[in-house]
């Protein structure tokens, strides 16, 4: 990188313990070491789990609205009694509408998301511009807010700012939580959701597919694909597998049964 006169500017490393945020050590001038010729490290660069709206986010949550969109809908339409055949119709049906629907509204969502994201860093980096010196004053704040020594935060904050792109870089991440570096892609995230949408549709009409004829197959199976799919979230929420199953389990039978209700009560009118 280079500062604002032309010249190679310093890479700027912490000790362990003085970044904002680590537990708490005496510091001194000593913990920030500056050398001009540092190259990244291979562990400098990690990755924390998904949680941002990549691809496994989608996909996962998109299987499971699938599952429990055709269970219902399969559910519904068994219990007005309709034959086996319109019952894959229907299922047919909610599996393409529900897939598109899904995947626009992740691509809308991601998009959308993104570029909120481009446009505070883009407001981020006209601040600095205009006036790199508050900038500088405002991320120190946040440092020794933290723990860091107000010395220490001023020279790192100074150092940073040499560099206009890993100065906006720092600040949209101190200021917004955000890395500008790391926006998820809305294709990506489109096509995980429409394509996971349609698995978790179609693991209930497998049976009928099948050859099987009885309701209850189709609901077997959906339940299974329910409670595989509620365990996948416990990546994401920290629960026990068999805990987020059961959960998503029991919220599927809901579902089901709330729509099987109303297929009755309206194939019983109907009829």
């Amino acid at each position: 990188m280079t500062d604002i006169g032309g010249e190679p500017a310093e890479r700027v490393s912490i000790a362990p313990g003085a970044v904002p945020g680590t537990a708490p050590r005496p510091l001194g001038a000593a913990d920030l070491a500056i050398d001009s010729d540092a190259k990244p490290a291979a562990h400098d660069e990690h990755h924390h789990a998904d949680v941002s709206g990549g691809w496994l986010r989608p996909a996962v949550f998109g299987a499971m609205d699938g599952l429990v969109t055709n269970i219902a809908l399969i559910a519904g339409v068994g219990g007005g009694g309709v034959s086996p055949r319109s019952i894959v119709l229907t299922g047919v049906a909610g599996l393409v509408a529900g897939a598109i629907s899904m995947g626009l509204g992740e691509y809308t969502s991601v998009q959308t998301q993104n570029e909120q994201v481009e446009h505070e860093v883009a407001k981020e980096r006209r601040e600095l511009e205009r006036n790199p010196a508050a900038e500088a004053r405002e991320l120190a704040e946040m440092w020794i807010k933290r723990g860091l020594p107000p010395e220490l935060a001023h020279e790192v904050a100074t150092t940073v700012g040499r560099d206009i792109d890993q100065a906006v870089r720092v600040h949209a991440q101190e200021e917004l939580g955000i890395d500008p570096h790391e926006t998820p892609s809305p294709w990506v995230a489109a096509a995980s959701s429409f394509v996971c949408f349609s698995v978790g549709a179609l693991v209930p009409l497998l049976p009928y597919l099948l050859g099987a004829t009885a309701l209850w197959l189709a609901l077997l199976a959906g339940g299974i694909g329910l409670f595989v799919a509620g365990a996948l979230t416990a990546r994401f929420t920290h629960r026990t597998w068999w805990n987020s199953g059961l959960r998503q389990l029991v919220l599927g039978i809901a579902a089901a049964v709330v729509t099987f209700g109303i297929g009755k009560a309206v194939g019983a009118g109907i009829g």
